[in-house]
C-alpha cells in the first residue's frame, strides 16, 4: 500500500510511505522542480490501488500569469510511480528535477505505535538508490536513469529541457529485496477472477450506485489468498492497520456480498477452516476433507498479517493438527445436543478450544472488557456456510466444509455457562476453558447470544439437510435460549424497556445502550425465503426499533456505538461513541425485515449522506458527533480506510433493500423489498443466485419484479 498527504509528497512523517509485507520500503519521496515544490492542485484516488496527484510550477522569469509547467504523479500501491512534466508555455523550460528519497525500513506495527527510526544511509545503484538494515533491503530504480545520484542526500536529479507543448516522464519503482520470512499471503494473482459479479445498480437516488461501485472497488484492493491456495480469496480487514486476515471481518464481508455470488464465501470459509483449532488428541485416522476445509498443513496455519499479532493465548494464535473430524454424537463435547450446560465434558483447555476459529481481541468499550473475535468468527462460520448454501454454494463444497461447522457447533456447546463461570445457560467466550471462566467469569454479551441463537438454528438446518445428527437438539436449545433471554436480558424502564448490553456472572444486567443491540435484528436466512425467529418478541422488537432512531443513538450520520446520554460517551471512542458503518447497515436491513421501514429509512439517509462526504469510500468508523447542517462528519484518526466490513456493509445496505431471499436447495427464491422504496425506483442487474444471473426491479411503490432468474427456481410472491 501507499499513503501520503493530498499533495502526493511522501515526507516520512506519520504513515507516509510505500509498504510491502508490513515493512515501509520507502518513507520519503519529495519532488522539486527548479528547487520548488509544485503547488498542489488535486490529489485523488482513481481506484483502491491507484492515486493521481497534479501540481503546477511557475518557470522563473515567466511573466504570463498562467503556470507553464504541470507535474502529474500517477502512483500505484505496488510501488510504481510515474512522474510527468508538461510544458504548456511558449518557450522551452530548462529546469532541474530532483526527487529526495529516504527510508527507515520500519515495521508497520512500530509506526502504528508512534515509533520512527532515523533514515538509513543510501547507496548508489545503477539506476537509483538502495538501503539496507534490520535484515531487510529496499531499492528505488528509475527509467530513464538520473543524470546524477547523490547518495548522501538521497537525491536523484535530472536536468530537463522540455519544449513548448512537449512532456517528459520518469518511471520509478520501489522494491523490497528481502521480504519477511515464511509464506505471506498474496493478492489476487494474474488470471484469478474477482470472486463476485459486477452488478449494475440503477436507482432514483444516484448515491446508491456510486456507493456500491466504490465499495466493490475497495474490496477488490483488500483481496488476499494464502500462498498455497491462490484461488481461495478472502478480504483483509483493512488498511493501514489490519492488512491481514481477521476471520470475523472476512466472514462478515463474505456474507454481506452473497447476492453477488458464493465464490468469496467459499474461499473465506476454506481459509478460516484451515485455521480452525483441532484438539491434540484427534485420532490420526480421522476423515480428511478434500479441499483443506480443515487444516492440513503447517504452512497454512501461521497467523496472517499484523492483525494476528499479540492475540491472546488460546484465542488469537493458530494451532497445528491434521485431519478433519468425523461427526460427533449429540451430547458429546464436540457435537450438538440439548443440554444447556455442555462444557463439563470438555476436560482440558485444548479440548475446549477444539472447533474455535482464532481471532484477535477487540475493544469492548468502557462498560465491558475487550472481547475475543474468535467467538464471533466461530459462530459466524456456521451462518456464512448455511446462507451460502441457500444462495447456491454447490452441495459438494458445503459437504466438505460441514465437519468444520460441526466442530464450531461443538465449541458453542462447550462455552455455555454452567453457573460460577457465567450467567447460567448463556454463551460467554468460546476460547476459554471452564477453569478459566470460573477463575475470571466473563459477561454474556447481548450480541453473542444473538449470534449463537442464529448459528444454532442455521446449524440445525445444515445438519438436517445433510442427514447429520443433532438438528432437533439444536432447535430445542435455541428455543430455551430465547425463553431465558426474554426473561433475563430485558430491562423494564419508563420508556417501555430495552435489552441489556450484557449479563454479568451474578445475573446483573449491564444497562448500557449500545449499537451492538442491532445484532438482535440479524436473525438469519431460513428455508423458502423466510427468516428465523429472533430472540426478542414482537413488542420488544418494536421498542428497540424506536430506541435505535432516538437522538441518543442516532447522531444523524448513523448509529453511535454508545448512547450520548452515557457519562462515558466519547464521540471518538472505538466502542464509546463512534459510528461503525457495518452496524448501521445491519440495522437498516434488520429493521426492514422486521417491518420497521420508517426507522430504517432514517438510518439509511444518514449513512448515504455521510458516504457522499467520504467520496463514497466509507471508512471503518467516524466520529459520532451530532449532525449539524452544512458540516461534514468528523473522520476518526485511527480508522481503517479502506475497511472490508464498511465496504461490504455499503454493498449490503443497497442490495438488501431489494429483499432477495433465495433457497436454492428447495428450488425457490422470494423477493421481499422495502415497501417504502427509500431509494425510489431501484433496479439491480448482475446479481447471482445459484451461480446464474439474477435481476430484479423494485418500483417506487415497493413492488418487486424479477426480470432474470435461473429457470429451475420457482419465484415466490413478494
Amino acid at each position: 500500500m501507499a499513503a501520503s498527504g493530498p499533495d502526493g509528497q511522501l515526507r516520512g512523517q506519520s504513515l507516509h510511505g510505500f509498504f510491502r509485507h508490513g515493512v515501509r520500503t520507502l518513507a520519503r519521496m519529495e519532488l522539486r522542480l527548479g528547487g520548488m515544490e509544485p503547488v498542489p492542485l488535486q490529489g485523488t484516488l482513481t481506484s483502491a490501488a491507484a492515486a493521481r496527484f497534479l501540481g503546477s510550477v511557475r518557470v522563473p522569469g515567466d511573466l504570463d500569469p498562467d503556470p507553464a509547467l504541470t507535474v502529474e504523479r500517477l502512483r500505484h500501491a505496488d510501488g510504481a510511480e510515474t512522474v510527468t512534466v508538461r510544458n504548456t508555455g511558449a518557450r522551452p523550460a530548462r529546469i532541474p528535477l530532483e526527487i529526495a528519497l529516504g527510508t527507515d525500513l520500519g515495521q508497520l506495527t512500530d509506526i502504528a505505535a508512534g515509533r520512527r527510526s532515523a533514515d538509513l544511509p543510501g547507496q548508489v545503484q545503477s539506476s537509483g538508490l538502495r538501503w539496507a538494515g534490520q535484515g531487510r533491503a529496499a531499492t528505488v530504480s528509475a527509467r530513464p536513469s538520473p543524470h546524477a545520484v547523490l547518495a548522501g542526500a538521497g537525491v536523484l536529479r535530472w536536468d530537463l529541457e522540455v519544449q513548448p507543448g512537449a512532456r517528459w516522464s520518469v518511471d520509478l519503482q520501489v522494491e523490497l529485496e528481502s521480504p519477511s520470512t515464511g509464506r505471506p499471503p498474496t493478492g489476487r494473482g494474474p488470471g484469478v477472477p474477482l470472486p463476485w459479479s459486477e452488478p449494475e445498480v440503477r436507482a432514483d437516488d444516484r448515491r446508491a450506485a456510486r456507493l456500491v461501485g466504490r465499495a466493490l472497488d475497495t474490496l477488490s484492493g483488500l483481496l488476499l489468498a494464502d500462498a498455497d491456495r491462490p484461488t481461495d480469496l478472502y478480504t483483509a480487514s483493512g488498511a493501514p492497520w489490519r492488512f491481514g486476515l481477521t476471520a470475523a471481518d472476512a466472514l462478515w464481508a463474505a456474507r454481506m456480498t452473497l447476492p453477488l455470488g458464493t465464490r468469496l464465501a467459499a474461499g473465506t470459509l476454506r481459509a478460516t477452516a484451515r485455521r480452525q483449532h483441532l484438539a491434540p488428541q484427534q485420532p490420526a485416522g480421522a476423515a480428511r476433507t478434500t479441499e483443506g476445509a480443515i487444516a492440513d498443513g503447517a504452512s497454512s496455519l501461521s497467523p496472517v498479517g499484523p492483525s494476528q499479532a499479540g492475540s491472546p493465548a488460546g484465542a488469537g494464535g493458530s494451532s497445528g493438527g491434521s485431519g478433519g473430524a468425523s461427526a460427533a454424537q449429540p451430547g458429546s463435547a464436540q457435537g450438538a445436543g440439548s443440554s444447556p450446560a455442555p462444557g463439563a465434558e470438555s476436560g482440558t483447555a485444548a479440548q475446549t478450544m477444539d472447533g474455535v476459529i482464532p481471532g484477535p481481541l477487540r475493544h469492548g468499550g468502557p462498560e465491558l472488557p475487550a472481547s475475543c473475535t474468535a467467538t464471533e468468527a466461530t459462530l459466524l462460520f456456521v451462518t456464512v456456510l448455511a446462507e451460502a448454501w441457500r444462495w447456491g454454494l454447490p452441495r459438494a463444497e458445503v459437504a466438505e466444509l460441514l465437519p468444520a461447522a460441526e466442530r464450531a457447533l461443538g465449541a458453542l456447546r462447550a462455552a455455555v455457562a454452567e453457573g460460577p463461570d457465567g450467567p447460567v445457560g448463556f454463551v460467554t467466550d468460546l476460547g476459554r476453558s471452564a477453569e478459566e471462566r470460573a477463575a475470571r467469569p466473563g459477561p454474556a454479551r447481548c450480541e453473542v447470544q444473538a449470534q449463537a441463537h442464529r448459528a444454532a438454528l442455521q446449524g440445525a438446518d445444515l445438519l438436517e439437510a445433510f442427514d447429520r445428527p443433532g438438528a432437533a437438539e439444536w432447535r430445542a436449545w435455541a428455543a430455551e435460549l430465547r425463553e431465558r433471554f426474554r426473561a433475563q436480558f430485558w430491562i423494564d424502564d419508563l420508556s417501555g424497556g430495552r435489552p441489556a448490553a450484557a449479563l454479568l456472572a451474578s445475573d446483573r444486567p449491564v444497562p448500557a445502550l449500545a449499537s451492538t443491540l442491532v445484532h438482535l435484528f440479524d436473525v438469519g436466512l431460513a428455508a423458502e425465503g423466510e427468516l428465523h425467529e429472533g430472540l426478542l418478541d414482537r413488542e420488544q422488537t418494536r421498542l428497540l426499533a424506536q430506541r435505535l432512531v432516538a437522538p441518543e443513538l442516532d447522531c444523524g450520520w448513523g448509529l453511535r456505538t454508545l448512547s450520548a446520554k452515557s457519562p462515558r460517551f466519547n464521540p471518538l471512542g472505538h466502542r464509546s461513541g463512534v459510528v461503525r458503518v457495518q452496524e448501521t447497515a445491519l440495522a437498516v436491513s434488520g429493521l426492514v425485515d422486521a417491518g420497521f421501514e420508517r426507522e430504517a429509512e432514517i438510518l439509511l439517509e444518514g449513512l448515504l449522506e455521510a458516504s457522499a462526504h467520504f467520496e463514497y469510500r466509507l471508512p471503518e468508523m467516524y466520529a459520532g458527533e451530532q449532525k449539524v447542517a452544512d458540516c461534514p462528519p468528523v473522520p476518526h484518526p485511527a480508522a481503517c480506510r479502506p475497511a472490508a466490513m464498511s465496504a461490504a456493509g455499503a454493498v449490503h445496505l443497497v442490495l438488501s433493500l431489494a429483499g432477495v431471499r433465495p433457497d436454492v436447495p428447495s428450488g425457490r427464491v422470494a423477493t421481499r423489498p422495502a415497501s417504502t422504496a427509500p431509494l425510489g425506483a431501484l433496479e439491480l442487474t448482475g446479481l447471482r443466485v445459484a451461480g446464474e444471473p439474477f435481476s430484479v426491479r423494485v418500483s417506487r411503490i415497493g413492488v418487486a419484479v424479477v426480470e432474470e432468474a435461473p429457470s429451475f427456481l420457482q419465484l415466490a410472491a413478494s
